[in-house]
């Protein structure tokens, strides 16, 4: 009984060390819009990947996400869906960015001896917690980057046999993965800030993105103790214009038609930040709230309005008044295809750097499927009308139905000027059951992804803190005089030479009739029997003989 009353002691301690944090970010945007950022954080305080350990007790951790980090053997986990596209020029940089569709990248475990079969488990299993289509994630569409994805949390990971990384961008976002999303919380849509979550009004936006972040963190700056990280976010802009509500007033009801009543009961914080870094004296905010705070995101020091959920507040409304200059973002990327016909093409990658003295690196990876054939030795790179000749190439041709293209480059943008990268590529012929079931609506091809340390207008803070909001420190700071931006582009719709397919449907049409008239004529010749019908009598021979019947008399002959 000791034993047993110790045992369920130290399970109870262990689960305690759980933590649970939620916060909402409000920022008003030059363009008109309002973005809002969600954050949900969950500490789990546990390392199953010590060789024999086992976890059979969740808390707070969701457990079907747990027991797919166990038995997959999985280091980092990052998945999200996103419907539209980031406008970076209008809007800005986002907290943590994702391009169009859904994008997966997993590091393993270095003990996995069959990645590639793990892989495949894992989106299989995604595929069904998220109700999406990750199980069209095959070799075919799967990469090993070199250098663009390196771990966000624990460990210095250079191995990329472990990593795996694959997008859809054609996948299409609704309410059914944001259901399995929103279980995933400790108290679910039932209480906190995930109440606002109304999928009418979320998917009713001009830009909306769901993501799940695992990694292992350190608790502390000297990392005495080690725990699981688990963050979802999520980010919505609401285009109120288009909506009907104007955009002089704004207030959570008009944004997400519910109010916030209380946080929820499992968090140790809950948060709104309203950005007022734009003409701060101006804003209006009712309830008013005395407490402000500042935090460098991005390389930009913003001030902050801040509601403690756990102190019971009114319906929040924001008027805000005429917004200043936006500052342009230092480094911003775009990606299209040129060319006509349906033979050839060329793939043409721009990117900005804004920045007016300080010129930086940048790494550019781009995924190309198997069936656009690039032709890697048409590959040119230009800044200011001269050539620039990147100081790391890593290209690995595609097979054939078998892995895709896989193209990186470590080019250095000089300050204030447009980079252009451009490869030329041949379209293949593909079978006639590969084609989608509308083909001639193209084919898509993922975004590029650009990655950089940009030069920070600000000191970049590299201290550990508790309480650092979330928002600011989901990428971990290292210097103070730069701050790391990924950066994605455009995906790209690309049309193949399509075959007829109502020409199938037009030969059977004629063959069933040629069959139908030739065959019918020359069976009913081949089985039918003649006989020589003999001339009917006439009218009055036929009356004759029914009164004679009638009469019971012989009839006529």
């Amino acid at each position: 009984m000791l034993i047993l009353s110790s045992l369920l002691l130290f399970i109870l301690l262990a689960a305690a060390r759980d933590e649970f944090q939620e916060e909402l970010v409000i920022r008003p945007l030059h363009s008109g819009d309002i973005y809002a950022s969600f954050q949900f954080r969950t500490l789990w305080d546990t390392d199953f990947l010590q060789e024999g350990q086992k976890v059979s007790h969740y808390r707070l951790f969701p457990k079907s996400l747990g027991q797919v980090l166990s038995k997959f053997s999985v280091r980092e986990l990052h998945i999200s869906f996103t419907q539209g596209f980031w406008r970076t020029m209008q809007w800005g940089q986002p907290f943590i960015p994702s391009p169009p569709g859904a994008e997966l990248w997993v590091w393993f475990h270095d003990t996995v001896s069959d990645v590639d079969g793990n892989w495949k488990e894992l989106t299989n299993v995604l595929s069904g917690i998220f109700c999406a289509s990750l199980n069209f994630i095959d070799l075919t569409n799967t990469v090993q980057p070199s250098a663009s994805f390196k771990p966000l949390g624990l460990g210095n990971a250079t191995d990329h046999r472990f990593l795996r990384y694959a997008t859809l961008p054609r996948e299409i976002v609704c309410t059914e993965n944001l259901t399995p999303w929103k279980k995933l919380l400790p108290c679910g849509s039932k209480a906190g800030l995930a109440v606002l979550m109304k999928s009418e009004k979320l998917f009713h936006s001009s830009f909306h993105s769901q993501a799940v972040h695992i990694r292992p963190i350190c608790q502390d700056e000297q990392c005495s103790s080690k725990a699981w990280e688990l963050r979802q976010t999520l980010n919505v802009v609401f285009d109120l214009h288009t909506s009907g509500q104007g955009k002089k007033e704004w207030s959570l009801f008009k944004m997400f038609s519910r109010t916030l009543t209380e946080a929820c009961p499992l968090a140790s914080s809950s948060k709104v930040y309203v950005d007022i870094t734009d003409n701060p004296e101006l804003f209006e905010l009712s309830p008013a709230t005395p407490l402000l705070g500042q935090a460098v995101v991005l390389g930009d020091r913003r001030t902050y309005s801040v509601y403690d959920l756990i102190m019971p507040t009114s319906s929040m409304v924001l008027s805000p008044c005429a917004l200043g200059d936006m500052l342009r973002p230092l480094l911003h990327a775009e990606r299209y295809v040129a060319g006509f016909g349906l033979q050839t093409g060329e793939i043409h990658t721009v990117i900005y750097n804004n920045h007016p003295y300080r010129a930086f690196p940048v790494l550019l990876m781009d995924s190309v499927p198997w069936y656009l054939q690039l032709y890697i030795h048409t590959l040119t790179v230009t800044s200011k009308s001269r050539d620039n000749k990147p100081s790391y190439i890593h290209y690995q041709p595609a097979k054939d139905r078998h892995r895709p293209h896989l193209l990186e480059m470590l080019i250095q943008l000089p300050p204030h000027s447009m980079t252009e990268v451009t490869v030329q590529f041949e379209r293949a012929l593909l079978k006639w059951t590969e084609y989608t079931p509308d083909p001639n609506h193209g084919f898509y091809v993922g975004s590029s992804v650009v990655s950089a340390l940009v030069p920070s207008m600000v000191a970049m803070r590299t201290n550990f803190t508790q309480d650092q909001p979330l928002f600011s420190s989901f990428v971990p700071v290292k210097e103070e005089s730069s701050y790391f931006v990924r950066v994605y582009t455009e995906p790209l719709l690309v049309n193949l030479p399509t075959p007829d397919f109502s020409m199938p449907y037009n030969v059977i049409c004629l063959t069933c009739t040629v069959v139908a008239v030739g065959y019918g004529s020359f069976y009913n010749l081949l089985t039918r029997t003649f006989q020589v019908d003999e001339p009917s009598p006439p009218l009055s021979k036929r009356l004759a003989n029914l009164i004679r019947r009638m009469r019971g008399v012989p009839l006529l002959t």
